[in-house]
């Protein structure tokens, strides 16, 4: 009878101590989960696309200044993004430890075009376009900076070329072996396996472009940018290209699918960028934004 008795006590003491783990919170998740580089990007040396880069980049430099379509040092709008950059850049090491030891450069070109990118390395370039005809926040344009840092980071770059190349090797030897099994034209059968193996590689395309969202946003919250911005900006994306082709033909994903998918990940978000102006997530007011001009 003695022993049962323990024996009840033991087990309840177990239950208790259980039910005392089972209350203890987990540990919250720090901002967009960190994923090892993609293997894909080895097949491409890194030292060539390097080169690659910084010979393009110096390239634009050198047309740019012939031009006078270079903004100068002490253009308020290439004073701001530099400034924004400087936020940014110390954030970049925790997705790619090489960044620490890039020679970031930011530079603003004159122009129309609504674009902007980061090259391997750090070579960062926005167009002047795409400051004006989307009215962009200091938090808007961190977005478009963090999300085309992303790209670099995650060697996207190289990671896409790699795939390109195998797909279409893939699509030749398919394309082949097809011809030889049916009898048909090896020019239909190439055809065929070639729009494939292009569709393939816009959707390799749209997974590196939700990955730079997400990232980029990581790294902007990170350095005091509001990451709901990202939001923001897409929707004045949304207005400037009304007319775009489906989302599983291009190599973009579709404006509304790139806000849902920024929304689903807030939760992890927005506690970065309330930890970076020392306040908890529930007191942050609600984002403002500029409105898009009408052009």
């Amino acid at each position: 009878m003695m022993n049962l008795k323990r024996l009840a006590v033991l087990l309840s003491l177990s239950a208790c101590a259980g039910l005392g783990l089972a209350q203890q919170p987990l540990p919250q998740q720090d901002g967009i989960q960190v994923k090892p580089l993609s293997a894909w990007r080895k097949l491409q040396p890194e030292k060539q696309v390097d080169q690659q880069a910084q010979s393009q980049y110096a390239a634009l430099l050198g047309q740019a200044q012939q031009k006078g379509a270079l903004a100068p040092a002490d253009d308020p709008q290439t004073v701001r993004l530099r400034a924004i950059a400087k936020r940014l850049v110390p954030q970049a090491p925790r997705w790619n430890t090489a960044a620490a030891n890039w020679h970031w450069e930011v530079n603003l070109f004159e122009s129309s075009q609504v674009n902007a990118f980061c090259l391997p390395g750090g070579r960062i370039a926005f167009f002047s376009g795409i400051l004006s005809a989307l009215n962009l926040t200091d938090d808007e344009v961190a977005a478009v900076m963090g999300h085309e840092i992303a790209h670099a980071l995650r060697e996207h770059g190289r990671e896409r070329a790699a795939k390109a190349n195998a797909t279409t090797l893939g699509a030749r030897l398919a394309g082949a072996g097809l011809s030889a099994c049916l009898g048909i034209d090896p020019n239909i059968t190439g055809a065929v396996t070639n729009q494939a193996a292009q569709l393939a590689v816009l959707h390799f395309s749209r997974e590196e472009e939700t990955e730079a969202d997400l990232i980029g946003l990581d790294l902007a919250a990170r350095a005091g940018f509001d990451p709901r911005a990202g939001i923001a900006l897409w929707k004045k994306m949304g207005l400037l290209n009304k007319r775009s082709p489906p989302a599983w033909l291009s190599t973009h994903p579709s404006g509304n699918n790139r806000i849902a998918e920024i929304g689903e990940n807030m939760g992890l978000l927005l506690p970065l960028y309330a930890r970076s102006k020392g306040v908890d997530a529930a007191a942050l007011p609600p984002y403002r934004g500029s409105a898009l001009a009408n052009r």
